[in-house]
């Protein structure tokens, strides 16, 4: 059974960055996985200290409410994404690729890499 003591063992990641005077100074750590739960303290290693104690009250209170507490995500990609398209783009995309002299797969990537910002056209 997944308790207070099994989600206090996973390693979540954790952000620390330093406040500006103007945001009162000091530094603050959160966990992305787990919304709000952020902390602050003095220094770096006063910040994650209170982390730890804002991380059990905040899955504390999840449980409590019996409400889903997230799990750390890991980077792990493979590379690889199945999705289903309709036949008319997989056409579309098919004759493009053919028209460039490039496979398909290739064809995607490229226009995938365009669409997010991951290669400029050229002018």
């Amino acid at each position: 059974m997944k308790n207070l003591e099994y989600y206090l063992n996973l390693a979540y990641e954790i952000k620390l960055r330093k406040l500006h005077q103007d945001e009162g100074g000091g530094w603050m750590a959160e966990i992305p996985n787990l919304p709000s739960c952020i902390s602050d303290g003095e220094t770096p290693e006063e910040a994650i200290n209170n982390l730890h104690d804002a991380k059990e009250s905040w899955i504390e209170t999840c449980l409590g409410l019996g409400r889903s507490v997230p799990e750390p995500v890991t980077d792990e990609f493979s590379g690889q994404l199945r999705i289903r398209i309709p036949k008319t783009l997989h056409r579309t995309l098919a004759e493009r690729a053919k028209e460039e002299k490039v496979s398909l797969n290739q064809y995607i990537n490229y226009q995938l890499s365009r669409g997010v910002g991951h290669l400029s056209t050229p002018e």
